[in-house]
Formats: C-alpha cells, sequence, structure tokens
C-alpha cells in the first residue's frame, strides 16, 4: 500500500495546486456567510474526487494489475495518454500566459457570484472544481489508475485513495483553516494569497502539469511490456 500512496502522491499534489480552485475558496471566505459557505466547497470538492475514484477503482480494480502483479499494458496506455493531455494543456497555458508578471489575471465571470451562493450550490461547486473540472478529473482518474496498477486489495486501494483525496484538499482546505483560526485577521494574507495566484495562475498551472504529464509517460512507457 505505501507503494500505491507513493505513487500517486504527485498527482495528488498537482490537484492540490489549482489556482482556479484555491481563489474561488478565498472569494467565498470574504462572504458574510465564510464560517459556513468555505468548509461546504471543501466537502464538496472532496466529494467529487471520491466519486472519480470510486468509479475508477471498482472499473480498473480488478484488471488495473496482471497475475504477477506488475500493471496491465492498458492501463499502461492510459497513463501515457493522460500524460500526453497533461503536456498539451500546460503548453496551452504557458502560451497564453500575461506578459506583465505583476498583472492580476481577469477572474472568470462566475467568481464574482461566489459570495450570494447558497450552501447548496457551494457544494456543488466544489464537486464540479474537484471531481468534473478536466484538470482536477484527469489527475483523479491518473491516481486512482495509478493506485489499482499496483495489485493490493480492494481495501487498501481505497484508504491509498482516501490518503490520495486528503493530500489533493489541502490546496482548497488550506484557506478555510487559516479563516477559522485567524478569523477577520486572515483578509491580508488571504488577499495577499488570491493575488498572487492570480498573477501567476497559468505558470503555476504550466509547471505542475509538465512535471505530472512527464511522470505519467514515463511510468506509462516503463510498464508496457519490453
Amino acid at each position: 500500500m505505501g507503494k500505491a500512496i507513493g505513487q500517486s502522491l504527485p498527482l495528488a499534489i498537482g490537484v492540490a495546486l489549482s489556482p482556479v480552485s484555491i481563489i474561488a475558496v478565498v472569494v467565498l471566505l470574504t462572504s458574510s456567510r465564510a464560517r459556513f459557505l468555505g468548509p461546504v466547497f471543501v466537502l464538496g470538492w472532496l466529494l467529487g474526487l471520491v466519486v472519480v475514484g470510486a468509479i475508477v477503482l471498482a472499473v480498473v480494480g480488478p484488471s488495473g494489475a496482471g497475475s504477477s502483479g506488475q500493471r496491465t499494458t492498458w492501463v499502461s496506455w492510459v497513463m501515457i495518454v493522460l500524460g500526453v493531455l497533461l503536456l498539451v494543456d500546460a503548453v496551452r497555458r504557458f502560451r497564453g500566459r500575461t506578459g506583465g508578471g505583476e498583472e492580476e489575471v481577469p477572474l472568470p465571470a462566475w467568481m464574482g457570484a461566489l459570495d450570494r451562493l447558497k450552501p447548496a450550490a457551494a457544494l456543488g461547486g466544489g464537486v464540479v472544481l474537484g471531481g468534473v473540472r478536466p484538470k482536477s478529473f484527469l489527475l483523479a482518474v491518473g491516481g486512482a489508475a495509478t493506485i489499482a496498477q499496483t495489485g493490493i486489495a480492494g481495501g487498501q486501494q481505497a484508504i491509498a485513495y482516501a490518503v490520495f483525496a486528503v493530500v489533493a484538499t489541502i490546496g482548497v482546505g488550506a484557506p478555510v483553516v487559516i479563516y477559522l483560526a485567524m478569523g477577520r485577521r486572515s483578509a491580508e494574507p488571504l488577499g495577499r494569497l488570491k493575488g498572487w495566484m492570480r498573477r501567476n495562475n497559468a505558470v503555476i498551472l504550466a509547471v505542475v502539469l509538465l512535471v505530472i504529464g512527464v511522470t505519467l509517460i514515463g511510468d506509462g512507457i516503463g510498464g508496457l511490456p519490453s
């Protein structure tokens, strides 16, 4: 199980380092119902990851590893394809970055309504950003497939993916913890975090996707029959 956790952790970190999602939760924490909406959003994020992981483990789990415990060929190809998709996305984001360096990237229009969300909408927003948004979805699929291909028992796979999901939630969970611990005093550090994320959004994502994409491709090629 330790091997499964270790191999999936880079992907979990990639999910956690999602500037758009971190900015979204910081915006929620500026609303009048921050103490409630922030945790609800994080719960939705975690739920989205759990649903994706449960589906992948159910499909890949029984056939993800051969009789000798080695990865099956089709899982290796899935990892290679995911890696290529992440590399393409990394190049796209890097080429689309702003050239000003200190210029804050405009936020998506939907973020303007975040502080007016009802709890059910905040929960749904967390589910979408955590488990449906393409970047998070691809990385969650890759993480679950990586765990499944180790051939460990189903219960151990579930525990390994639980660790993956918790690590992947650190990014959106940290601002909520800061807010709950500091109250109104958290406005300044959270504001600085949001500004930094907005200025460096494209570069952060490009680097994360590049590293993880190369890792997935390398692991996938290494698992192909020689």
